[in-house]
């Protein structure tokens, strides 16, 4: 994980007052001396609705910029809520990664970098890290709880689920893994991570708070349906917390199959690419698998005799995640197979 750059105030500021009762739209002012404008800075769209004393919540889109459900659902929320109507705080940054999703890119086109791997951030380090950092000293510690929305970007496509991780503290996991039920997506994943450092969701854990993620399609667009689990999900969030009277609408309500509870036993639910060539998927979205099954296999252009190499299923289960890409190098993801709970 990153170290956060020392001590100190961060060196990004905000127009909006946190503590300020009513809907204050705003920015984080990111210092970022150019070529074009020495004294120059990125402003970070971020809002606040305050009603009080009550649950802190916070939303998150756009950590990766070519991910479109979450800054969608979350531009509209904040404009449709009345302050009057909220009990708490609800703190909302549409777009985390601001110049990645002005640039529908994953990673920030400034500085190259993950922000959903540079938590706790740098106070002094490069825009990307600078925001994590702010994130980091100003907004979680302020919050209960998070939901951090994602869907597969230009690279990758999921089947629309809510995740949560099987964390140490099992109180907090309990919490997380409601929280996900709540949110309602067709699926619920207890999620394991290739990779959790420098995690926003690893931030929030070690805080022992409440983390909600999502991924909720992919291939660098979003449907009307990904948007409508997205859009009836924050506001799942906001009843499951009580910041909004009633409760959750389930899926069951509008004649939907209930959340379909569903777990990754090992690192091994991934299949992931040893070879460079071109991917031909033998499965798609949903569909169910045994181990030893086909997944698809990499065929070779520049050797067109040459036999595709087969990829298989190491688990057995079903398809939730597949690779968006047809030309593959190693190490890429290839698919994601998850077991009922």
């Amino acid at each position: 994980m990153n170290d956060d750059g020392g001590a100190g105030e961060p060196k990004v500021s905000s127009t909006v007052d946190f503590d300020a009762n009513g809907k204050h739209f705003g920015h984080l002012s990111i210092p970022h001396s150019r070529n074009d404008s020495g004294w120059g800075a990125v402003h970070l769209p971020i809002v606040s609705i305050r009603n009080g004393d009550g649950p802190v919540l916070v939303f998150t889109g756009g950590n990766h910029g070519d991910e479109y459900e979450g800054p969608i659902a979350l531009m509209k929320l904040v404009r449709a809520l009345d302050p009057a109507e909220v009990t708490g705080q609800i703190i909302a940054i549409p777009a985390l990664n601001f110049p990645a999703i002005m640039a529908g890119t994953r990673l920030s086109p400034i500085d190259g970098v993950n922000m959903n791997r540079a938590f706790p951030g740098r106070r002094d380090g490069s825009v990307s890290q600078m925001i994590a950092h702010f994130v980091q000293h100003r907004i979680l510690p302020r919050c209960d709880a998070v939901c951090d929305i994602h869907s597969g970007g230009k690279s990758m496509y999921f089947s629309p689920f809510g995740a949560y991780h099987n964390l140490p503290n099992k109180a907090v996991m309990e919490k997380s893994r409601a929280a996900t039920l709540a949110f309602g997506a067709p699926i619920g994943l207890e999620l394991v991570e290739l990779d959790a450092g420098g995690m926003l969701d690893t931030a929030v854990e070690e805080m022992d708070k409440i983390f909600v993620s999502t991924e909720l399609g992919g291939g660098g667009t979003a449907s009307p349906r990904t948007v409508a689990i997205a859009d009836a999900g924050v506001r799942n969030l906001l009843a499951h917390f009580g910041l909004v009277d009633g409760k959750p609408i389930t899926r069951e309500s509008l004649g939907l199959a209930p959340t379909r509870m569903m777990h990754m036993p090992d690192p091994g639910s991934f299949t992931i690419c040893d070879d460079r060539g071109i991917f031909e998927s033998l499965v798609d979205l949903d569909q169910a698998v045994s181990e030893g099954d086909p997944i698809g296999q990499i065929h070779f252009p520049e050797r067109p005799q040459r036999e595709p190499v087969v990829y298989r299923a190491s688990a057995s289960g079903t398809v939730i995640g597949l690779t968006h890409k047809v030309l593959m190098e190693p190490g890429d993801f290839l698919s994601l197979v998850a077991r009922d709970m």
